[in-house]
């Protein structure tokens, strides 16, 4: 086995062609969370048949590409705004929220935190406890919503637990945290992977909650993330009145409006992810459920996080036997509370998922 101890990201595949000498086109990468039948089929065709809008400055306003989001979440345009990824948008909507102390759900991605101190705020965690199976215990988590806090992020579903949610807990957290004057960010970057996005989305929650900022994006369920296309949707005048006043104009490109304007409309695809995500996710939680080797927490995105129980097995050790296959998967011990026996790996094909099924399994 090889000394090799870094801890690569789903993204990272340049460093592990140059580490491990495994040319990036022949691995398969379990760790970037994207969707395995790659973009739309009717985004492919639209750009390729409209490169010429590159000619053209976008519409400042997107008035299309926010009536085509309008359409596919239910929100009202006017509630909608785009950004250059959500990336932009959590680092934007962060700054413009000014929180002197953040409260966190956690174990999650590190981007949150990072954007509040580059806000000038100081940020804490409220972790899901493996006790619970990583569940959120929503009564305990509001008693941790102290007086001094102004801003709640939460990931719903979260990235890299896999547990969501549901809508009307949301609401109870939304109603105590207006109570309170407390901003609250849900990113919901995955919650197009859910078994109910119904269930599980706040964005019909916008309009009952002005204390609410809901974000998405492109990159994942899209299998987009060079587009750089992502929107947030929020009912509060105030966030929206700012967030107009500070943000730059022509803020993505024409390709990339022009593929939001028509990928959301994809329904084939879009039932096509579905069904294929859902399926291969019930299939793969009953495998790793029948080896004591291994605790499974119940996903409801598209990625499932997986406790190593044999204490002769690390992370590490089993990134480096499935990355001389080909498979890349996610050590988790960059992750705030996980250790290095924690492992999340994506639903890919069913053929790809087998071999990796495979050599978690040896």
């Amino acid at each position: 086995m090889s000394n090799q101890t870094e801890n690569f990201h789903g993204s990272d595949l340049e460093k592990i062609e140059k580490i491990y000498g495994i040319s990036k086109e022949n691995i398969t990468s379990f760790a970037a969370n994207i969707n395995p039948l790659g973009i739309s089929p009717l985004l492919k065709r639209t750009l390729s048949e409209h490169i010429d809008v590159i000619q053209t400055y976008p519409d400042r306003g997107y008035t299309a590409l926010r009536k085509s989001i309008s359409d596919y979440t239910g929100a009202s345009p006017e509630h909608i705004v785009i950004g250059n990824g959500s990336t932009e948008l959590i680092s934007l909507f962060i700054e413009l929220a000014g929180p002197a102390h953040t409260l966190i759900l956690g174990p999650t991605y590190s981007e949150y935190e990072r954007s509040v101190s580059l806000a000038g705020g100081h940020s804490a965690y409220y972790m899901l406890k493996e006790s619970d199976d990583f569940q959120l215990n929503c009564p305990d988590l509001l008693m941790h919503l102290t007086p001094d806090i102004n801003l709640l992020i939460l990931c719903n579903p979260n990235n890299p637990t896999s547990s969501a949610i549901a809508k009307d807990v949301m609401g109870i957290i939304l109603e105590h945290c207006l109570t309170r004057h407390i901003t609250v960010i849900v990113d919901e970057t995955y919650v197009e992977f859910t078994e109910d996005i119904n269930c599980y989305s706040s964005v019909p929650l916008v309009k009952q909650f002005s204390n609410l900022v809901v974000l998405r994006g492109v990159s994942k369920f899209f299998a987009a993330p060079g587009l750089r296309l992502g929107y947030a949707i929020t009912g509060s005048e105030n966030l929206l009145t700012e967030y107009h006043a500070r943000s730059n104009p022509w803020s993505i490109s024409s390709l990339a409006a022009l593929g939001g304007e028509v990928m959301f409309q994809d329904i084939a695809y879009k039932k096509a992810t579905y069904d294929l995500i859902a399926s291969e996710r019930s299939r793969l939680y009953r495998i790793l459920l029948t080896d004591n080797r291994f605790k499974v927490y119940e996903p409801h995105a598209n990625f499932i996080l997986v406790k190593l129980l044999d204490p002769a097995m690390t992370a590490v050790q089993l990134f480096d036997r499935t990355i001389r296959k080909g498979l890349m998967i996610r050590n988790c011990s960059t992750f705030p509370s996980l250790d290095n026996h924690f492992i999340r790996f994506c639903i890919m094909s069913p053929e790809k998922n087998d071999e990796l099924m495979e050599q978690l399994l040896l």
